[in-house]
């Protein structure tokens, strides 16, 4: 490689010589430009890749990530995660990704280098050759006559049949830019000032094109006689230009460092990441060898390192780097055999590991502090555990904790019987998986439990749906329809959110508990009902009784045996074996490698009040899978926002912070409705505008508590 090469010179043929998969896209997902790594690597050609987005080449992505990873990149200017691409063929593998955040004349992009880590060597080294064609036209205008005449290429730059079409006062009509053009022609007659400007047209068949424009005035006595001019080309060599400007910002900003080598151990060309991370100037590190940075390397292991260079072509391997203030850094090299100008040369790219070592070592101190934990855990719930499995166990229920035990304990005495049962609790308590619970350790087992969410149904549809119709019964019924209550013959129906149910429907209901007898609408035969009831509501219907919301005698059929669901708050010991219950369940589906949850982050979750309970856990361990990356879950930006709960006796609530909590109850109780007649204004008994005012004062938002599906 001659020392007169610049860094520009092979920037774009770098870029394709990486053994990365490399491409651009733009703000709305598009693929700008993509490598031949990376078309390879999917098996589309260049002009497919063209047409494509980034939701067709990675099946997880969906518009809220990417518009979240195009926040990251753009803050930060870099991030890092693994994820996973689909091949044209439809086959999916996995990638570890780094992405760019630059802006160049105007355009923002992201570059995103990717890796493919499903296989054993992951770097591949494509040569591609590129074409260059330089298209020259000439002129000559002779002012006294008003005469040009021009070479066929100049006419076919602009795509004109005559020379005539080249004077200015006609040609001036195809640049972008006419006014710096008729500028530069004005001066070259007026003053005998010649130009050379590299400027933008448009030809006949309306292609943009970059044209450098040439031209030397012949003066005689101070009056311009004859102008010579050129026309070029130049469309291809300005968009290589402003490639190579790009590759080298690329090459230069991103994280891992890269440099090459020769046969000598001598570096020749080397990025910025490697000046910043190992701390030299340009001026030092252009006079060092591999020798200065590895003080293990002598000059027989590298002989025999650069043997297998050219044999295997690229490997990977872990060494010691040394920085300039004689710190060591652990290092993953991928070294990559390039031939570029008749040379041998290793691309080596460097990778600071010290995170991940630190990780590793994290991890066997984890894994100790886990089982020391688990062995603790174990002694001191053998007993309470042995109890629960003695007396009554229930398999999609997780609980440890005394205080949840007594609730089971009730669950397993009512179970066997057909008593009507009521279920009362916070949302997202888990009222359904205790009805569930009743009804799989019931006589009735066997039979279905149907589930009747009185909340989610239209009130002109609920009675049909609990009671069935008869065909003609009302518009639309075009058929017999069963209700619920037949579907649930000699089973459980189980009747969530009863507080909901239309006050001129209770009766009905009532009637069922009653005498065991309902009617089809439209139907004037009585039918028999053998089914239990179980009913759920976080309502207080007692309350809804004296608004005249609720009939009195009804809720006294449905509360024969009341079960109330406690808070997660209420049931501390539990946090850890759902998290991890949940870590289980998503992770998977994420194609995370998450295993463990950390003793700070698990901590931290214990201390929360969980105002949304267990679906409000099981949505945080959701985003924090999301979010984060294995195989210990540690605290992030994922963790509770407003930090660890106390109690009154430890602290005095400001009014403000009385305020929040009883807002968040209210909107958690109405599933986040804020206006209406279901959402939370009416329920706190204010306008639906000042309800909204308050949460937006007081940094109440859905988002920071559900993840959206």
């Amino acid at each position: 490689m001659s020392g007169k090469t610049t860094f520009s010179e092979v920037g774009l043929w770098f870029i394709e010589e990486l053994p990365y998969d490399v491409l651009w896209i733009s703000q709305e997902g598009h693929i700008v430009y993509a490598n031949e790594s990376f078309c390879n690597s999917l098996g589309y050609d260049k002009a497919e890749m063209e047409k494509l987005s980034m939701y067709d080449v990675n099946p997880t992505l969906s518009p809220e990530k990417w518009s979240r990873h195009w926040a990251i990149v753009q803050e930060k200017g870099v991030d890092h995660f693994k994820t996973t691409h689909r091949k044209k063929q439809g086959e999916a593998y996995k990638v570890e990704v780094f992405s760019l955040f630059f802006s160049n004349n105007g355009k923002k992009l992201i570059c995103a280098i990717v890796r493919d880590i499903t296989e054993t060597s992951f770097y591949k080294s494509i040569l591609e050759e590129t074409e260059k064609a330089v298209k020259v036209g000439g002129w000559k205008w002779n002012l006294a006559d008003q005469t040009i005449i021009a070479s066929e290429q100049a006419l076919c730059i602009f795509g004109l049949e005559e020379a005539e079409s080249l004077l200015p006062s006609r040609i001036i009509t195809h640049f972008t830019d006419p006014a710096r053009a008729k500028q530069a022609m004005r001066q070259a007659v007026q003053n005998g000032a010649p130009y050379d400007l590299n400027l933008q047209i448009r030809d006949t068949g309306q292609n943009l094109k970059w044209v450098r424009c040439i031209a030397k005035p012949l003066v005689r006595n101070g009056r311009t006689e004859k102008i010579l001019g050129t026309y070029q080309d130049i469309t291809r060599q300005t968009e290589q230009a402003l490639s190579l400007q790009l590759s080298d910002e690329i090459i230069n900003r991103a994280k891992d460092l890269i440099y090459l080598i020769d046969e000598s151990g001598h570096f020749v060309r080397f990025n910025e990441s490697v000046l910043r991370e190992l701390g030299y100037s340009r001026e030092e590190f252009s006079r060092m060898s591999i020798f200065d940075l590895d003080v293990n390397m002598t000059e027989t292991l590298w002989r025999q390192h650069w043997q297998e260079i050219l044999e295997k072509k690229s490997f990977t391997f872990e060494r010691t780097s040394v920085r300039k203030d004689k710190t060591q850094m652990p290092i993953e090299v991928t070294a990559n055999h390039l031939r570029f100008n008749n040379q041998d040369l290793n691309c080596a790219i460097v990778r600071d590991i010290t995170e991940r070592k630190k990780k590793e070592l994290a991890l066997v101190e984890a894994l100790n502090e886990i089982k020391q934990l688990k062995q603790q855990v174990e002694a001191e719930n053998e007993y309470l555990q042995e109890e629960i499995n003695r007396d009554y166990h229930f398999d999609n229920i997780i609980c440890q904790s005394r205080e949840y035990a007594k609730v089971l304990q009730q669950v397993a005495r009512v179970a066997p019987t057909d008593t009507t049962v009521l279920i009362t609790g916070e949302s997202g308590t888990g009222k359904e998986l205790l009805a569930r619970a009743i009804h799989e350790s019931s006589r009735r087992k066997e039979r279905p439990l149907i589930k009747v969410n009185c909340a989610a149904l239209p009130k002109d549809i609920i009675e049909s749906e609990l009671f069935g119709h008869k065909k003609g019964a009302f518009t639309g019924a075009v058929a017999d329809k069963a209700g619920k209550f037949e579907l649930a013959g000699q089973g459980t129906l189980f009747l969530d959110e009863i507080g909901e149910l239309p006050l001129e429907l209770q009766p009905k209901l009532l009637r069922v508990l009653q005498e065991g007898e309902f009617d089809r609408l439209g139907d004037p035969f009585t039918r028999r009902a053998d089914v239990r009831i179980i009913a759920a509501t976080n309502r207080n219907l007692e309350a809804m009784i004296q608004e005249g919301t609720f009939r009195e005698d009804l809720y006294y059929r449905l509360n024969v045996f009341p079960i109330h669901s406690i808070p997660l708050r209420q049931r501390r010991e539990d946090i850890p074996l759902l998290a991890h219950h949940f870590l289980e369940k998503y992770a998977p589906k994420a194609g995370k490698p998450f295993k463990r949850i950390s003793k700070k982050a698990l901590d931290i979750l214990g201390k929360y009040s969980f105002p949304g309970n267990i679906r409000e856990l099981e949505n945080l361990i959701e985003r924090a899978v999301i979010l984060e990356t294995g195989p210990t879950l540690y605290p992030g930006s994922w963790m509770p926002a407003d930090g660890p709960a106390e109690s009154p006796a430890d602290k005095m609530l400001t009014l403000e912070e009385m305020q929040r909590t009883h807002i968040l109850k209210a909107l958690f109780q109405t599933g986040w409705r804020v206006s209406g007649k279901k959402g939370a204004a009416r329920l706190l008994d204010v306008k639906d505008k000042t309800l909204f005012a308050k949460m937006k004062k007081l940094g109440i938002r859905k988002e920071d508590f559900l993840i959206p599906k």
